[in-house]
């Protein structure tokens, strides 16, 4: 056994770690090795350099005399950059109030990987896929751990498991167990009928209001659209959305949509603020604690059977995700605690409705501005022989190429999701050089992921057909990313895509949108979600429709 000393570059030499390396060691293992010592991520990208000669052999690495350097990505270790921003505030104008645009700009001065500081919070934001792929994993590198920073710390809930919680946790373990077969393709499946039955309640609404030649706002509609449906599938209640052109939001869509806001605009503010006990963050604790007894009463109504039953079973069976959550059982007779029951529902009900409105208010915005689109959605529908009686499943759906070509170029440049974030679990070197400490938060910035120029032809072009091509067909894993992905990805993203591509045949068929506003449609930069605030659109019912192509 010889032994050698190493520091990385960019740093001082005096700091040289003397390494015990085994006799016949081939290069790769050395550097796997050198990689252990120094928590270097990605073993593939080290160098050897020794007064700026690289050495390529074992052989020359050990019989150096003095310390030799290591590179990462042929470049010298350093910190991630960042604007220095103004004390106690930090950064928080250059982010705010666009955040998108800015964190655009920042990354075309910084590159892939820099950090801001608002009001005391340090965040790290990445647009490169092989940073967000590690970032994502499950490892001895990161986690999802919600600590002070993290932009859902302060509606972190250890008991909603699989949704707020950190993963090396007991609930989270149990969670992950019992939800995800309630989420699965099968059981999405099961659901169809009910998203159906959801958008066509919906169409007296909007029949009513093309008959009083009204434009309306698409969101607010989109949201009691996706929160009908989600109150019905997970928590067993008719919110009642549709009984009439002006009828109100139900309290627990409302205070599940302030929550979101007064989230962001805690987190926007820095770790501190939160604790306050007066203001936003007393709202936001009040509004969590009135939906928490929302669903507590939900889920004394909501379930219909008693007999327990498998889990794959009971996702099939029950009528919703109270009745599943009470009845399903793993094969050691195991049920989900009845005291964890409440904060995964709470969670999913939000997650559910106000993904899916905010997708489905672009996939509108997509057929009123992108040109051609609500044309050839039209054209598919009638060539699969579509009409007003339709029964929408899975088998339909995925006959549907141009819409899920449609869903996914809008997912790409219109993701309602911007910030998944993780946490580091140790101080660490990041591929491209990056130190990063221990407890660092970074966020995998999806739009900026699918909108950068080195991973997509022209990314400001609306095109569905670039997913015929060959290049985004070989695209760099980690590229195209609308639920994250994972261990800890989003669990409901078969629900979200079964919803949108039930309820958005149904309406490109019985409707014409046209959009009825001029002027930049904008998003509300306090909200957890990318949203269109000022989509006001026409639909009008059809009465024609074009002939099957020949």
């Amino acid at each position: 056994m010889t032994s050698q000393k190493f520091y990385l570059l960019g740093e001082s030499p005096s700091l040289a770690e003397e390494i015990d390396v085994p006799p016949h060691i081939d290069e790769e293992s050395l550097r796997h090795l050198v990689a252990s010592y120094f928590a270097i991520v990605d073993p593939k990208g080290i160098g050897f350099v020794v007064q700026d000669v690289c050495l390529t052999t074992v052989s020359d690495i050990m019989s150096s005399d003095d310390a030799v350097g290591i590179t990462i990505d042929g470049k010298a270790v350093r910190g991630v950059p960042g604007p220095q921003g103004l004390p106690y505030i930090g950064n928080y104008f250059e982010v705010y109030p666009d955040h998108l645009g800015n964190h655009q700009r920042l990354f075309e001065k910084y590159g892939p990987l820099f950090k801001t500081t608002n009001m005391g919070s340090v965040v790290y934001h990445t647009n490169d896929p092989t940073l967000s792929n590690i970032v994502f994993g499950e490892s001895d590198f990161f986690t999802k751990k919600l600590i002070e920073g993290h932009p859902l710390y302060p509606i972190k809930n250890k008991e909603a498991g699989v949704f707020l919680g950190d993963t090396d946790t007991e609930e989270w373990k149990t969670a992950h167990k019992f939800l995800p077969p309630a989420f699965g393709p099968k059981a999405v499946r099961h659901y169809a009928p009910t998203m159906q039955m959801t958008v066509e309640d919906s169409f007296k609404v909007f029949d009513e209001l093309d008959e009083r030649d009204e434009a309306w706002n698409v969101y607010p509609y989109m949201l009691k659209l996706g929160s009908q449906a989600v109150g019905k599938l997970v928590l067993g209640m008719d919110f009642k959305h549709f009984t009439s052109v002006d009828a109100p939001p139900h309290e627990m869509v409302m205070r599940i949509a302030e929550s979101l806001s007064l989230n962001k605009k805690v987190t926007s503010m820095g770790s501190w603020y939160a604790m306050l006990p007066f203001g936003d963050p007393k709202r936001l604790r009040d509004a969590r604690w009135r939906i928490a007894d929302m669903v507590n009463e939900s889920i004394e109504r909501a379930s219909k059977g008693v007999v327990n039953l498998d889990l794959q079973e009971a996702a099939l069976t029950a009528e919703n995700m109270v009745d599943y959550c009470i009845r399903a059982t793993d094969n050691k007779g195991n049920k989900l605690p009845r005291d964890r029951i409440m904060e995964p529902l709470v969670v999913a009900t939000g997650a559910g409705f106000t993904t899916t409105s905010s997708l489905l208010s672009w996939l509108i915005y997509g057929l009123v501005v992108y040109p051609g689109m609500q044309e050839r959605l039209l054209q598919e529908l009638v060539d699969n022989g579509f009409d007003e009686g339709t029964k929408i499943d899975a088998d339909l759906i995925n006959k549907l190429t141009f819409l899920d070509k449609y869903v996914k170029e809008t997912q790409r440049k219109h993701n309602p999701s911007y910030q998944p974030a993780r946490t580091s679990k140790v101080d660490m070197i990041l591929p491209g050089g990056y130190k990063l400490p221990k407890d660092s938060v970074v966020i995998p910035a999806i739009h900026h992921i699918h909108n950068n120029t080195e991973l997509w032809d022209n990314p400001a072009r609306f095109d569905p057909d670039r997913w015929d091509s060959e290049k985004v067909k070989t695209r760099p894993n980690g590229s195209y990313i609308p639920f994250a992905t994972g261990p800890r990805m989003c669990i409901g993203f078969n629900f979200a895509l079964m919803e949108v591509k039930t309820f958005l045949p149904k309406l490109v068929y019985r409707y014409r949108f046209t959009l009825a506003k001029d002027g930049p449609i904008e998003y509300d930069p306090m909200f957890q979600l990318i949203r269109p605030n000022n989509l006001y659109v026409r639909a009008e019912r059809r009465v024609k429709w074009p002939p099957k192509t020949e």
